[in-house]
C-alpha cells in the first residue's frame, strides 16, 4: 500500500478508506462473514467528486466556452477511457481485491473494474483528507491530461462521424447492438456501426450510448487513416 501512496502521492490517515476503495463486490460477496464491504458507494461519491472538481476547472479556466463545449469536454476527461488511463498510471489492478472467479476472468484488466476503482480512489481521499487533497490528486492524474481537454470539444464522435460521412451523398449509418456482459450493476455492452451496410467501427462501454461513441470513434479514426 505505500508504494501506492506515493504514486498517489497523499498518505492516508485512515488507510481502511483505501483497502475499502480497492475492494471490488466480487471480494466482498465472497467475505461477508468477515464484514468486507465493496467500493460502490465510494465510486459513487468518488464520481461526484471527480465531475465537481472538473466543471470548476472548465469553467474558471474557459471563461469563452459556452455549455455545450464544458459538457463535451468534462465527458472527456472523466470517461471511462481516461479513468482507466490514470488506473495504468498508478497500476491499480495489483492492488484491487477481486473475488475468485473475477480474478481468474480477468477482472484486473477490465476497464470498468479499473475506472471504477479510480472513482472509489478519489471519494477515499476526498474523505480522508478533504476536498484540496482530491483536487491535487484529480488536477495531477486528469486535469493534466491537455490532450483529452484539447479534444473535449470533438469527443461526441457520433456527431464527428455523421459530419464526415456526408461529406458524399446517399451515406447511411446503422449502430447495432452487439451483446453485453457482466453483472447487472456493472455491464458492458459491446456495439459496431457500418456505412452503408459494411462494417466500419465497433466499441464497448458502460452504456450503450458509451458503445455507440466508442464505435464511432474507431470509425472515424478508421477514415481518417483512409484520408
Amino acid at each position: 500500500m505505500e508504494k501506492l501512496e506515493e504514486r498517489l502521492g497523499y498518505t492516508f490517515q485512515n488507510r481502511r478508506l483505501l483497502e475499502n476503495a480497492l475492494t471490488h463486490s466480487s471480494y466482498a460477496n465472497e467475505n461477508k462473514a468477515k464484514g468486507e464491504s465493496s467500493n460502490e458507494r465510494l465510486e459513487f461519491l468518488g464520481d461526484s467528486v471527480l465531475g465537481m472538481v472538473v466543471a470548476d476547472h472548465l469553467y474558471r479556466n474557459h471563461p469563452d466556452m459556452p455549455e455545450g463545449e464544458l459538457t463535451r469536454t468534462r465527458a472527456a476527461l472523466v470517461c471511462e477511457e481516461s479513468l482507466v488511463e490514470v488506473a495504468g498510471q498508478l497500476e491499480l489492478g495489483q492492488y484491487l481485491k477481486l473475488g475468485r472467479g473475477e480474478d481468474a476472468g480477468g477482472g484486473r484488466q477490465r476497464p470498468s473494474i479499473q475506472a471504477d476503482a479510480v472513482e472509489a480512489v478519489i471519494a477515499a481521499v476526498y474523505l480522508d483528507g478533504g476536498i484540496g487533497s482530491a483536487r491535487k490528486l484529480i488536477t495531477r492524474f486528469i486535469l493534466t491530461n491537455n490532450r483529452r481537454e484539447q479534444e473535449g470539444v470533438i469527443r461526441d464522435f457520433k456527431t464527428a462521424l455523421q459530419e464526415l460521412v456526408q461529406r458524399e451523398s446517399g451515406q447511411v449509418l446503422t449502430y447495432h447492438l452487439l451483446g453485453e456482459s457482466g453483472p447487472d450493476h456493472a455491464k458492458v455492452f459491446s456495439v459496431a456501426v457500418e456505412l452503408n451496410g459494411k462494417p466500419l467501427g465497433a466499441g464497448e462501454g458502460r452504456s450503450k450510448k458509451e458503445a455507440e461513441q466508442a464505435a464511432a470513434k474507431a470509425a472515424v479514426e478508421k477514415l481518417t487513416e483512409q484520408v
